[in-house]
């Protein structure tokens, strides 16, 4: 399943590079000067390992389900 990153919320599985993170914090910002809204998650792997992504809003991630 596939969800836009403006849609995701706190508690959310996504797979990244093939690997499973839940996600811990969301953020998102203001329009910036590229016309688009930034999501900024904050994930941590099943072993512990924190991750920090920056995606435009309609980037798709792949989520569990």
């Amino acid at each position: 399943m596939k969800k836009k990153a403006i849609d995701l919320k706190k508690g959310d599985k996504i797979i990244v590079a093939g690997r499973k993170f839940k996600i811990e914090e969301i953020e998102v910002s203001d329009i910036g000067k590229q016309g688009t809204k930034k999501v900024r998650l904050v994930a941590i792997s099943d072993l512990g390992e924190k991750i920090v992504l920056i995606r435009p809003e309609e980037y798709t991630f792949e989520t569990e389900k």
